[in-house]
């Protein structure tokens, strides 16, 4: 078993930055590969970035691509996502993931996960 917590979220205005945290624990000696997803109220939860184990592979939707940077620090168990130049369409409750396939981030497959994070909200305002 995979535990992971996210921490980060908030209220920010409309071009601001924030930086997510996702920390692991539990199995973690497994190799997983890493993401975060958000979901908007009454939309379907969407890939937002994923990053392989080792890091040498990353994915951005269209969305946020040039906007946001995801990384992980193997040695701490922990993946961030950086978000800049937020906008209001941003607003979610971000999620983090983990699954052992790449493919099933590559396809933004959400039933491919095999662990989930509780959720950050970050609002941002207009």
């Amino acid at each position: 078993q995979v535990q992971l917590v996210e921490s980060g979220g908030g209220l920010v205005q409309a071009g601001g930055s924030l930086r997510l945290s996702c920390a692991a624990s539990g199995r973690t000696s497994s190799v997983y590969h890493m993401g975060w997803f958000r979901q908007a109220p009454g939309k379907e939860r969407e890939l937002v970035a994923a990053i392989s184990w080792s890091g040498g592979s990353t994915y951005y939707a269209d969305s946020v691509k040039g906007r946001s940077t995801i990384s992980r620090d193997n040695a701490k168990n922990t993946v961030y996502l950086q978000m800049n130049s937020l906008k209001p369409e941003d607003t979610a409750v971000y999620y983090c993931a983990a699954a052992r396939g790449w493919g099933f981030f590559k396809s933004a497959n959400v039933a491919g996960m095999d662990y989930w994070g509780k959720g950050t909200l970050v609002t941002v305002s207009s």
